[in-house]
């Protein structure tokens, strides 16, 4: 078997063809592993009938469904690359990353047909040539998703790219200057994917909520590797917290992943007669996870795992494990299964145990480069570490605590002080 991304759905399809992979509360939509196989493929061979062969890039507008994750895995099968687009940017934005990437196609969701439009006006603004509309009424510029996708053959497609070929470029600004596009290949989001499976509970026939929008690693790795474990996946359209509480109860949840501010939101509108006792976990991370609101939670009996990752590595980076959640309650636990973290000076020597430095990341799941920004690849990526502009302290047992990014470093007698420890 080829490592083609879009192959793991097929073998899960093989495997457990009957089991359940996606459900849709907002439309009450429900499909098989089967199912989503089958959509998938059409999806690639409407691609091919269009005209997108290897190595093309296609772009994907969309909001949370099963459009998204079928268009991204058969992306995936027909060899594409997926530009995985932010919804909430504005048309000069999008026009940047779509001329920067040479997106040939472009998917997009009928609530988005103005902004979109306005793309469409500027012509050889950008480079795509097939314009493809999901829901609404229909662009003259554009085709039908439903009627497209319908018109296709739900046979597997050739495998024609694996391995260091490219499966996304999923575009991040940082903290400054123009969006980066980070590359990521078939054999980085396979390492990605074993890493978060050999290191977070994940089981077969799970169901985890997606609650990020899908265009964010932080919602696209687990759901790969979700289809990696045979886990169904329910995806809401976007994030409500009450929704979220009686989905928890009619699905029978057992793990899913939010920012703090989700989960504080959730806890505000916490209802006691919602059945919440089939969910184990909830990863955590974006930014540091107060005590109160792991213990308000274990009180609820629902762990909380605070995770560290950058779409850099494909999301993992550091997690912690059950066993620390509490006692180690502030960190962000250890670094991930195939994964080195080092907290280095500036001169890229180990910090000493306490001593604030970057957070450096090492592993088979970190991207390639950045789309055409040589320069930008060659600072990021040295001598085979990912270095991340973030800073952070290690602890004697190797616990990583998140401080500050390194652009918001002072300088203060000669040392360098970080706004948290100017607060501490």
């Amino acid at each position: 078997m080829r490592n083609n991304i879009g192959s793991f759905l097929g073998k899960r399809a093989f495997l457990n063809p009957h089991n359940e992979a996606i459900v849709e509360p907002d439309s009450g939509r429900r499909f098989t592993y089967a199912e989503l196989d089958r959509r998938a493929n059409r999806v690639a061979n409407a691609l091919a009938a269009a005209g997108v062969g290897t190595g093309d890039r296609v772009a994907i507008l969309l909001m949370n469904g099963v459009e998204f994750v079928e268009t991204f895995f058969g992306v995936a099968k027909l060899g594409g690359v997926v530009v995985p687009l932010n919804w909430r940017l504005v048309p000069d934005e999008l026009e940047f990353i779509l001329k920067d990437s040479g997106a040939k196609a472009l998917v997009y969701g009928g609530e988005l047909r103005a902004p979109v439009g306005e793309l469409h006006d500027r012509g050889d603004r950008t480079d795509v040539a097939t314009w493809v509309q999901l829901g609404g009424d229909v662009a003259p510029f554009a085709t039908g998703y439903d009627d497209w996708v319908a018109s296709a053959a739900d046979t597997e497609p050739p495998v024609t790219a694996s391995g260091d070929d490219n499966l996304f470029i999923m575009y991040t600004s940082g903290t400054t200057g123009l969006p980066k596009g980070v590359v990521h290949t078939h054999d980085t989001v396979m390492w990605g994917t074993l890493t978060i499976c050999a290191t977070a509970d994940i089981r077969f026939g799970d169901v985890y909520l997606v609650s990020l929008p899908l265009f964010h690693v932080g919602a696209l790795s687990p759901a790969l590797g979700n289809v990696y474990k045979g886990a169904a996946m329910v995806i809401p359209r976007a994030f409500e917290p009450r929704q979220s509480w009686r989905l928890f109860a009619e699905e029978r949840v057992t793990t899913g992943l939010m920012v703090p501010a989700m989960l504080q939101f959730m806890l505000g509108v916490h209802d006691d007669a919602v059945d919440a006792s089939t969910v184990r976990w909830i990863m955590s991370g974006a930014a540091p996870v107060p005590v109160t609101l792991i213990k308000a939670y274990e009180a609820l009996t629902i762990e909380i795992h605070q995770v560290y990752g950058l779409t850099e590595s494909c999301g993992p980076a550091c997690l912690v494990s059950p066993d620390d959640a509490l006692t180690r309650a502030g960190s962000t636990g250890k670094a991930f299964f195939h994964t080195d973290v080092r907290i280095a000076r500036e001169d890229g020597t180990a910090c000493a145990v306490g001593e604030a430095g970057e957070v450096l990341v090492r592993g088979p799941h970190v991207m390639k480069e950045y789309w055409n920004r040589p320069e930008a690849t060659a600072q990021t990526l040295r001598d085979g570490w990912l270095h991340t502009g973030d800073v952070a302290t290690v602890d004697a047992d190797g616990f990583v605590t998140i401080m500050d990014r390194i652009k918001d470093m002072l300088i203060s007698g000669g040392e360098n002080v970080y706004p948290a420890e100017i607060e501490n």
